[in-house]
């Protein structure tokens, strides 16, 4: 092998990658599933997608070696093959974030066509946790709360929150969180906790930022106290 055929079979399978993130939705799939795994199933709906068009999608995915599947019953789970898909994905976000003003732009005009949104840092959340002044909400899908979670959080997925209002304590500020600083549950428990009259803010980072800074994630369904 010559350097000519060894530059092209060597960078051949770089683009392998590329090919298979070009696909807006496939990178969709793929930041779901650094939340938690999940069916062919269970993402199609979180996407909008049809099953068939979701395991299309995953099967590029897969002969990218970006996932992994395994079988569990009548079922195939999908999970990240490890965790530095996840770090990627932070690493070309932060490349869109820094080149592309267009990034900028449409989150801070999602934002503003909802009304200012105040953010709280994560290492103060940290703090008022431990000091049990305030409430802390997941609201996302319950599978990826068991996968990894703000230790004390609770989880209340945005589409059960309105009929667990009545369950939260009145008078104690309540902090939303969801997948990161794309996803938008957070913003919209924020907006449906504030129009019922709470004090109500959202963290910015999702539990990858999260575990990328440092902190202590809990798994599974209790609510542990902050490390």
């Amino acid at each position: 092998m010559n350097r000519q055929s060894y530059s092209q079979a060597l960078y051949s399978q770089f683009a392998r990658i590329g090919k298979a993130i070009a696909s807006p939705r496939r990178l969709e799939l793929l930041e779901l599933l650094c939340q938690g795994p999940r069916s062919v199933e269970t993402l199609a709906e979180e996407a909008g997608l049809s099953v068939a068009n979701t395991s299309q999608h995953l099967q590029v995915l897969r002969s990218a070696r970006l996932v992994n599947a395994e079988r569990d019953g009548l079922y195939v789970i999908y999970s990240p093959a490890g965790e530095d898909v996840a770090a990627f994905l932070g690493t070309l976000r932060g490349l869109a974030e820094s080149r592309l003003a267009e990034v900028v732009q449409v989150r801070r005009e999602y934002l503003e066509s909802r009304g200012t949104m105040e953010q709280v840092d994560s290492a103060v959340l940290v703090e008022r946790v431990r000091d049990g002044e305030v409430t802390v909400l997941d609201v996302r899908p319950t599978e990826e709360y068991r996968a990894g979670h703000v230790p004390g959080a609770i989880s209340v997925p945005l589409r059960e929150l309105k009929r667990r209002l009545a369950a939260l304590e009145r008078g104690r500020d309540v902090v939303a969180y969801c997948r990161g600083p794309y996803c938008v549950l957070a913003v919209e428990a924020v907006e449906m906790l504030r129009a019922e009259g709470f004090t109500a803010f959202h963290l910015e980072d999702g539990v990858a930022e999260l575990r990328a800074k440092g902190f202590t994630l809990a798994v599974g369904d209790g609510e542990d106290a902050l490390e």
